[in-house]
């Protein structure tokens, strides 16, 4: 009887239906516990550097961000420039906690080890916000800093995002700088950054103030730089560069996001790395003049106002771009 009502017409109509809603709910469900195991691992998993090999999938990218500042400039530039993004990134409750910043020395390698989290409540997509606590949005970063080269790690026993530079006194033009294996090296996308192209950068991110193509620096003479600023760069006697060669090696375990994972993180690489070369260069002036004993001690005092930045400022800086 209940055949025999129903209008065979209006049925694949009412089949597509169910079918969306079904393949709906099941993505949601699917993504939820893909999603409850990263906060996990997260919140209860050891955070260790290297990572355990994690044999699944992986990608690699490497971003290659030219500068107007020889290397020397640079170490002093790069930690001034960490510092200063971190006050700006940082209030209600969000932003950047200093739990470690000390010297290390290990089989041969010096330099400064940093240990850090990440309060990023506003600065993921929403519906990670919905989904997650806000204790499992709490991401660490552990860094060690032996310039010219260093490496940054942040991973659990299922995902791991590595981050390793090497600064090098020249254009960019060095293939597979960090001595990757010929099979891994085919495998790598080479991301080209240009601080002075507007088009690289988001709207919601652009500062007047923070643009290279206006900036020029009273100190140095840098600056502004045209559209054919690379080009002319190394012909300037006055003028130093270089070139930041940053590896992004991501790899996780969780089947049938692959794709989904290596567009968003990076997308969101590259543009932590164009806006953050931006601002370094235009704020030269402020830390041309600084020696290595100056960073020390300002990073001391910046750990101190993150603190109580925290507590007392408003919610500021990058929040997270919705596709």
């Amino acid at each position: 009887m209940f055949l025999k009502r129903l209008n065979l017409q209006s049925r694949p109509i009412w089949v597509a239906g169910l079918t969306k809603a079904v393949q709906y709910v099941t993505t949601w469900i699917y993504l939820f516990c893909c999603f409850c195991s990263l906060v996990w691992y997260f919140c209860l998993g050891e955070l260790e550097f290297p990572s355990p090999c994690l044999n699944n999938f992986f990608f690699f990218s490497c971003s290659r961000v030219i500068l107007p500042i020889s290397v020397e400039e640079y170490q002093v530039g790069q930690l001034y420039s960490v510092a200063e993004a971190s006050k700006n990134e940082t209030g209600g409750g969000e932003g950047v906690e200093v739990l470690k910043n000390e010297p290390y020395e290990k089989d041969g390698e010096k330099g400064q080890y940093t240990h850090k989290i990440y309060h990023l409540q506003s600065k993921v997509p929403s519906f990670v916000r919905m989904l997650a606590p806000s204790s499992a949005l709490n991401i660490h970063e552990k860094a060690w800093n032996a310039y010219p080269y260093c490496r940054t790690g942040m991973y659990n026993y299922n995902f791991l995002i590595k981050i390793e530079t090497w600064h090098k006194p020249d254009m960019g033009h060095q293939e597979n700088v960090h001595g990757l294996d010929a099979e891994t090296w085919k495998k790598v996308d080479v991301v080209y950054i240009d601080i002075a192209d507007r088009s690289q950068v988001e709207p919601k991110d652009y500062k007047p103030e923070e643009d290279p193509c206006k900036y020029k620096s009273a100190k140095t003479g840098r600056g502004p730089l045209g559209p054919d600023w690379k080009k002319e760069l190394p012909n300037k006697k006055d003028c130093p560069h270089m070139c930041a060669y940053k590896l992004v090696t991501v790899k996780f375990k969780w089947w049938g996001l692959q794709n989904k994972v290596e567009n968003f993180i990076q997308k969101q690489e590259k543009r932590l790395f164009t806006n953050f070369h931006r601002q370094l260069f235009c704020w030269i002036d402020k830390w041309i003049e600084l020696n290595m004993d100056d960073i020390r001690r300002m990073e001391e005092e910046t750990r101190r106002e993150l603190d109580e930045m925290r507590v007392k400022d408003p919610v500021k800086g990058m929040v997270a771009l919705e596709d």
